[in-house]
């Protein structure tokens, strides 16, 4: 009988089914179900309680880090594999501090996704040489931010956009200055609003100024 059980979210249907017949051939895994959205993921982790989930990062709905973030948040336990194309640190260090287990690059052989998974399961961090040396890269350049403490639950991206909320700032000035899309922009509103107890922006400002320790 399987062990391991897998939910793979890729919008491409190629691919998505690629890593399903991979992953499929191996007795000790098996996909128990698929999506093409994060969105969809999350209502699929939800169903079927996934030991793994592997989530591509650009998908429409809801991007893989959104839903990584999502995920880890209902359901600790669930193990996240990121799959992506991109070797941005920016991506790296956004899944990572939103809780997931490591990176798998869209460059993998049918044996090394398997034994990557497996090395996944068993604890150890998933990242290529590639990427873990633009990571490092990024540390050494970049200071540390002291950041304010995260009332209502915040994460590190939804109190930048907290911040920038209460400047005043629109959503396409926030996804200007971020360097994501406006789509995106409006998904980490969405659950700041949810954490924030409210859905209007001039009722949220002043609990966001509150939350970021800002006078009124």
């Amino acid at each position: 009988m399987p062990s391991i059980t897998i939910v793979i979210a890729e919008d491409q249907a190629i691919v998505r089914d690629g890593l399903e017949t991979i992953l499929n051939l191996d007795p000790e895994l098996q996909v128990v179900a698929t999506a093409d959205n994060g969105l969809t993921a999350c209502e699929l982790v939800k169903e079927h309680r996934p030991q793994v989930v592997l989530l591509d990062i650009e998908m429409p709905v809801m991007n893989g880090i959104i839903a990584t973030q999502r995920i880890k948040e209902l359901y600790p336990d669930t193990m996240v594999l990121i799959l992506s194309t991109f070797t941005n640190e920016d991506y790296i260090i956004e899944g990572l501090a939103n809780g997931a287990s490591g990176y798998l690059l869209k460059d993998f052989t049918a044996d090394k996704l398997i034994s990557s998974l497996k090395e996944a399961i068993n604890g150890d961090l998933l990242l290529p040489s590639k990427l873990a040396a633009k990571l490092a890269a990024r540390l050494r350049t970049t200071p540390v931010k002291r950041m304010p403490a995260q009332d209502y639950g915040l994460k590190p991206r939804e109190l930048e956009i907290a911040r920038l909320i209460t400047e005043g700032k629109n959503n396409r000035e926030i996804s200007k200055k971020l360097f994501i899309t406006e789509g995106t922009v409006r998904n980490y509103i969405s659950l700041i609003y949810e954490k924030i107890g409210t859905s209007e922006r001039t009722k949220a400002i002043p609990i966001l100024k509150q939350a970021l320790g800002e006078e009124e």
